[in-house]
């Protein structure tokens, strides 16, 4: 019998003109099984840390007087064998030639997600995706999305992707948990050093994943999986 998973989509600076080179595009998933009891861990560390059970999880709200809160909640992550994270990392958006290859830059957004996602799939198995809203054009999006990613995977009777949908982060830990993550690999390949809170939480990423978050590792590696894009790799 083949196992459901869900899949947690958010991603950093995607925007075109957001003067930021880096971009991270990045996936959490777990059992669906599981879900409910991650999601009440992760309450439960809320309030252990004495913020409200509906704190919204984010990494602009990294601070001094929440380290201790995010460093257990990463520790969380890496002890919990079925939590697993793929990050997908663009270096540079200023390299990009969307004109060359008749898209827009939201066109390529989504091409990303495709890049991101399609390696996650087990043939054998079944996903259903959640993709953080952006926008009022984001349902029509993710069905092409789902289109691409179910045709790329022989998908034809969606027993693998059963379904791709938008939803809102805050109603959901997992898609939280991707935030943080994403804003941690985001902030070690901006190179940034500013905040002693975050330094710390990207050198615990490094010694528990044993990588260093800037250098695509195998794919075979789905605890922390990176994988660096390059704009000459478009095709």
């Amino acid at each position: 019998m083949s196992a459901v998973y869900n899949v947690y989509c958010d991603e950093s600076c995607h925007l075109e003109h957001d003067q930021q080179k880096i971009m991270v595009l990045g996936a959490v998933w777990c059992l669906y099984e599981n879900t409910r009891e991650i999601a009440s861990r992760i309450r439960e560390l809320k309030v252990k840390h004495n913020l409200p059970i509906d704190f919204e999880i984010k990494w602009v709200k990294v601070s001094p007087g929440k380290k201790d809160f995010y460093l257990e909640l990463l520790d969380y992550f890496f002890d919990n064998n079925d939590l697993h994270f793929r990050a997908l990392i663009i270096p540079d958006k200023t390299k990009l030639t969307h004109d060359l290859f008749n898209q827009t830059h939201d066109t390529w957004y989504y091409k990303m997600y495709f890049d991101l996602l399609k390696v996650i799939f087990n043939p054998d198995d079944c996903y259903r995706v959640y993709m953080d809203i952006k926008d009022t054009r984001s349902s029509q999006k993710v069905v092409k999305l789902h289109e691409f990613l179910r045709d790329n995977a022989y998908d034809f009777e969606r027993r693998i992707i059963e379904r791709l949908q938008i939803v809102r982060s805050y109603e959901i830990e997992q898609i939280q948990l991707a935030d943080f993550l994403i804003g941690i690999i985001s902030y070690i390949n901006r190179g940034l050093e500013g905040s002693e809170v975050k330094t710390a939480l990207v050198k615990r990423m490094q010694q528990r994943s044993g990588y260093s978050l800037v250098q695509t590792n195998l794919l075979r590696e789905n605890k922390v999986n990176i994988f660096v894009w390059q704009a000459t790799e478009l095709i």
